[in-house]
């Protein structure tokens, strides 16, 4: 348990010590531990074998303490040194006699306290003596006086209530958002089918009388436009072999009358 007691420490001095996990470490006494770790808070020894609590060192700043599965029968009288103790799990040893715990009344502190599967639960009236022994007790082995249940933890229930409250606003909030911004989107969406139907409306209106006339295709226009490029290609054609023919018969005319004057010279 020494050897554990310094590797938990991680080179910090005893004084600043708030928390010490040494479950599992195997040792029949308490080792290691002093009155040195005055900042202790949290110390847990589950399933170390511990048979007594005896050198259990003053720790004036603890307020919870894991001893389950160990073999403590006595000695509890041990843990008066820290009176700040509000839980006291000493459930799976071997506590046998009702005695043994009376030195717990001394924890004017202690709110919990788990004797689960000791020996000693099965004294007669045994919860009505364990609750008239510590009055300031509210739990004991998982329930109140009434036989109502404890919370699973009791710290993190009280701390997030508000959280939980946070965040259920958190989530309204945005889902309102959400739906605002949802609704836009259908408003719009209405609008622009209104002015599709609006647009097809308008086209069948103008598209009324088509049925009387047929519009040319495209390839129909086409073929149109060509064939008045031809045309009027065409005519320009003729038009010159005619000016080109008239001056070819003039030319000719021309050369048989300067025969005619040659052979009369």
């Amino acid at each position: 348990m020494e050897k554990r007691v310094a590797l938990e420490k991680r080179g910090l001095p005893d004084d600043q010590i708030t928390e010490l996990i040494l479950d599992n470490c195997r040792s029949t006494n308490i080792e290691g531990l002093t009155d040195s770790f005055t900042a202790l808070e949290v110390l847990s020894l589950i399933n170390v074998g511990l048979t007594s609590l005896k050198n259990f060192p003053k720790l004036p700043a603890l307020r919870k303490l894991e001893l389950s599965d160990n073999r403590i029968s006595n000695g509890v009288s041990h843990l008066a040194g820290s009176p700040k103790l509000t839980h006291l799990n000493l459930s799976g040893n071997r506590i046998k006699d009702f005695d043994e715990l009376k030195p717990l009344k001394e924890l004017e502190n202690l709110e919990v306290l788990d004797l689960f599967n000791n020996e000693v639960t099965a004294t007669e009236n045994y919860r009505d003596k364990i609750f008239e022994l510590i009055p300031s007790l509210k739990y004991l082995d998982g329930f109140d006086r009434e036989d109502t249940e404890a919370p699973s933890d009791e710290e993190d229930e009280a701390n997030g209530g508000g959280d939980d409250d946070d965040e259920d606003v958190e989530l309204d909030d945005s889902s309102d958002y959400d739906e605002e911004d949802d609704n836009d989107i259908s408003l719009a969406d209405v609008y622009n089918d209104n002015l599709e139907e609006d647009g097809s409306d308008w086209n069948e209106e103008d598209g009324e009388g088509d049925d009387d006339v047929d519009e040319p295709t495209d390839d129909e226009e086409h073929d149109g436009e060509g064939d008045s490029d031809g045309e009027a290609a065409g005519g320009e054609g003729a038009e010159e072999k005619a000016s080109s023919d008239a001056e070819g018969a003039d030319a000719e005319a021309r050369g048989k009358k300067r025969k005619l004057d040659g052979n009369d010279g």
